[in-house]
């Protein structure tokens, strides 16, 4: 059995399909305790690789809009409203 890909390297989707699998299989009960341990520690990893991946994807985010004079600028996409 090969070792799992790096977390880094995963895309957003790849870590979240991981994640779901991870939880499932933890739901069940099933797992002898250490593979529970280990697979718990890897679902770790990837919700934090998922928040990172999706705070980054809204940083880049912009609200673009258009003043009267019909210039057009960006601004950082306010979540807050």
């Amino acid at each position: 059995m090969s070792a799992p890909q790096s977390v880094e390297k995963l895309s957003f989707e790849d870590a979240l399909q991981e994640l779901e699998t991870i939880v499932r299989k933890l739901e069940t009960g099933e797992a002898l305790l250490e593979d529970s341990i280990t697979a718990y520690e890897r679902g770790v990893k990837l919700k934090k690789h998922c928040e990172t991946k999706l705070r980054d994807a809204q940083e880049k985010i912009e609200k673009i809009s258009i003043d009267q004079n019909g210039k057009i600028s960006t601004q950082p996409l306010d979540t807050e409203s």
